[in-house]
Order: structure tokens, then C-alpha cells, then sequence
């Protein structure tokens, strides 16, 4: 599933061709989680302005003023396995049966490429109005907010109780940590990803979050993490999988104390860990 990363690389890899770009016309494949929410060609003439990131949605401002204050826009999610094309007009190939959303513009074309269709494309009237801001509502903090501060963090893991892989899964905490980056981000924080939330001081909710964003930091930077579907928008697949430290590595030698990577299930999620070096 793309995770916080991935929408992010995204997010950087789009918003320069299709800034400022005015939508032709909107293609429509199959029906993805949810409707669209207006006519496609409602949308036609409009220009899209910065594209913007909250967790794991990305936000297509559509202004039809150039100085609209508070546009409405396209609010994507990209679902267990949905990627953005770029394709300029001369590479624009014929749609296929995975191909469900198109935003042609006179610059190119926005592609949505989603096999298992959990993906959305849903038009809001703003960002801060539904249904943008009732999807939106139940994110936590994003890690690199300087308002999510050490002790804020540590407030949120103290108001729960479950082991603390599953409290940064949730993203209430905090959004981003998705499977991999929540079990390599545990292994730096030197913290059993059973221990509950609730039993993290102080010291080792500060240490987290800043494990947290050095992990994610570093996936944004290595393009993300490709493991089955996920591609930037320009075809090019993430690097951070090799970088893994435990995740996907059950029975290798820990990078620290060379004793055996584990693997356990949580969730139904599979965990890796090393218990020499990860305690609760």
C-alpha cells in the first residue's frame, strides 16, 4: 500500500508539470471507492493550483480565478495499489482496464492506474468543507509539523493502550508510519514493537519521533518503497525496500548484533524485529 512516502514523492513529482495547468476535459474508467461527487465536465477550463499532501491524500486545488483564497479541488487517495502517471500528450497511451481516472490538460495528462480500485478521486468544494474535511478528520499529526513536539507525541501514546506498532499503524499518534516504515522506525527507536503505548516515557516517545522522521525523511528521499505496485509518476520504482534494516529480513543477521531478525503477526500485519536490541 502506498504509505506517507510514496504519496509524498508523488506530490513533489506532480506538482510542477501540472501546476498552473488548465483541465481539458476528465476521463472516467470504472467506479473507484468512492463517486466523484460532480459532472467531469463541470470541471473543464479550471486551473490547478499547488498540489498539496495531507497523510496519505493528495489535494488538487481547481481555481477558476487566479487568485481564488479558498479553491475547491480534486481530493485523490491512491488505495492498497493505485499510482499517478504524468504523461505528456505524445506518450499518452490508450486506457487500460486498470486505468480509471484521467485529468487531461493542456499541458498533459493525470493518470490514476488502480487494479484493485480502493483508490478515490473525489471532488470537494474545499479543502476545509465536506467531504474533503470529513475524510480528513480523523488524521493525527504529520511527523514534520514542529507543533508535534516530543511531549504532544508522548501525550497521544499515553491515551492508548494497545502495543505500539499497532498505535503507529493507526495513525491517530501520528500519520505516515505505515507497515514497513513503522518497523524500521521501532528498530532505530531501540523499542519492542509489542511494548504497550501507554508504558513509553517520556525519553522513548522523543527518541520514537525522531525515528519516526528520520525514517520517513529517508524514504522520501530514496523515491519511496516499491515492493509490488507503486511507481512515481514518471515510471520510476522507490529504493528504500533495500535500505530496510529488519523489515522483510526475518532470519538474516541483525545489522546491530548479528543475532537472527524476527518476524512475528500483529494485526495481521507481519512485524520484523530483533529482540536483542528492541525491548519493552
Amino acid at each position: 500500500m502506498p504509505e506517507l512516502p510514496e504519496v509524498e514523492v508523488t506530490r513533489q513529482r506532480i506538482d510542477g508539470p501540472v501546476r498552473d495547468a488548465r483541465v481539458l476535459a476528465i476521463r472516467m474508467g470504472k467506479p473507484l471507492r468512492w463517486p466523484l461527487g460532480c459532472e467531469p465536465d463541470s470541471l473543464v477550463g479550471l486551473r490547478v493550483g499547488p498540489v498539496q499532501r495531507r497523510g496519505k491524500y493528495l489535494w488538487l486545488p481547481l481555481n477558476d480565478a487566479p487568485a481564488a483564497a479558498h479553491p475547491a479541488g480534486l481530493l485523490l487517495h491512491l488505495g492498497m495499489s493505485g499510482a499517478l502517471s504524468w504523461l505528456p500528450d505524445a506518450q499518452l497511451p490508450t486506457a487500460g482496464p486498470h486505468d480509471h481516472f484521467d485529468l487531461q490538460t493542456d499541458r498533459g495528462t493525470l493518470r490514476l492506474t488502480d487494479p484493485r480500485r480502493f483508490g478515490a478521486v473525489v471532488y470537494s468544494p474545499g479543502l476545509n468543507l465536506p467531504p474533503a474535511s470529513n475524510l480528513l478528520a480523523r488524521l493525527g499529526p504529520e511527523p514534520f509539523d514542529a507543533a508535534l513536539t516530543g511531549p504532544i507525541f508522548h501525550a497521544h501514546l499515553q491515551a492508548r493502550r494497545s502495543p505500539i506498532k499497532q498505535v503507529l499503524l493507526g495513525g491517530q499518534a501520528v500519520v505516515g508510519a505505515g507497515n514497513i516504515y513503522a518497523c524500521e522506525a521501532l528498530f532505530r527507536a531501540r523499542i519492542d514493537p509489542r511494548t504497550p503505548s501507554d508504558r513509553i516515557s517520556p525519553a522513548r516517545a522523543q527518541r520514537l519521533l525522531e525515528a519516526v522522521r528520520d525514517v520517513l525523511g529517508q524514504a522520501v528521499a530514496l523515491g519511496g518503497s516499491t515492493l509490488r505496485d507503486f511507481h512515481d509518476p514518471h515510471g520510476m520504482d522507490g529504493q528504500f525496500q533495500a535500505s530496510a534494516q529488519v523489515y522483510g529480513r526475518e532470519g538474516q543477521p541483525c545489522l546491530n548484533c548479528a543475532r537472527p531478525v524476527k518476524r512475528l503477526v500483529q494485526g495481521q500485519r507481519s512485524t520484523f524485529h530483533c529482540s536483542h536490541c528492541q525491548r519493552r
